[in-house]
């Protein structure tokens, strides 16, 4: 198949490369050529690349989640209620979901591949819900269906901070970015900023990007300055300021309580 319906805006999406993933299944690659959007072929075989929720090439995992952990808190602490409710959306084994609680946030965790493993107790829902923010780091390029898991998460949010490396347009070959992660075939879609910004406009939020890899939509206007801030806090070591009272001791008793009840 030489052409493809884009997932994102409907228009038609040209063939640019094709590679093995998984080491096995020989797939194509294809470019919108309205909104630069990179989709692969139909991806039949995600439940091998699933068969491990995190895999095995992940050595990034505590790092990453550190990073967006620091971001998370200063940008939440800047914009939003502090005091508000947080979900963490493919939240994988809850790392991030119980360093923010270590930072003082009421966040909550959702995976529907994962288990929870570290923030056991605090599992968020999707259904009457809604939250001050919705986090969603590195899981964007999994999304199968996007527009469907974006409109999940905008039901119940209207601020999403979220990370996804942005492909440039006309898209790299695979052999020349990384990002394609060949080797568990689990980025099965890649966004460019004009298909972000599509993304945006369809769902009247505002779109704000660090031009790179990390990304706000947001019902309310955002102050174009964030990214720099919190990059200018983080090297100034100022972070400390923006932590609240940690959760660890208060989300233990919470616990405790919930097993002597059980």
């Amino acid at each position: 198949v030489i052409f493809m319906k884009c997932k994102i805006c409907n228009n038609t999406s040209e063939m640019i490369d094709k590679d093995k993933i998984l080491n096995k299944y020989n797939i194509n690659y294809y470019q919108c050529t309205s909104c630069g959007f990179v989709q692969t072929e139909e991806p039949y075989w995600l439940d091998e690349s699933y068969s491990e929720a995190i895999s095995l090439s992940d050595t990034g995992i505590m790092a990453r989640n550190l990073i967006f952990s620091n971001l998370a808190t200063i940008i939440i602490s800047m914009l939003l209620d502090k005091n508000g409710e947080f979900l963490d959306y493919g939240g994988g084994y809850g790392i991030l979901t119980r360093l923010m609680r270590d930072n003082g946030y009421n966040f909550f965790w959702y995976d529907k591949y994962t288990k929870n493993l570290l923030a056991k107790g605090f599992e968020g829902e999707l259904s009457n819900k809604r939250y001050d923010a919705v986090t969603s780091f590195e899981n964007f390029e999994h999304f199968e269906d996007p527009l469907s898991d974006i409109e999940k998460i905008f039901s119940i949010s209207d601020f999403v901070l979220f990370s996804t490396d942005l492909v440039t347009v006309p898209a790299p070959t695979t052999e020349k970015w990384w990002y394609y992660c060949l080797e568990h075939g689990q980025h099965v879609s890649l966004y460019s900023r004009q298909s972000l910004e599509y993304v945006a406009s369809k769902y009247k939020y505002n779109f704000l990007s660090n031009g790179l890899n990390t990304h706000i939509f947001s019902k309310q206007p955002i102050n174009k300055y964030i990214f720099f801030l919190t990059k200018m806090i983080t090297k100034l070591g100022l972070k400390k300021f923006f932590v609240k009272e940690s959760k660890i001791n208060s989300d233990m008793n919470e616990m405790i309580e919930k097993m002597k009840n059980s």
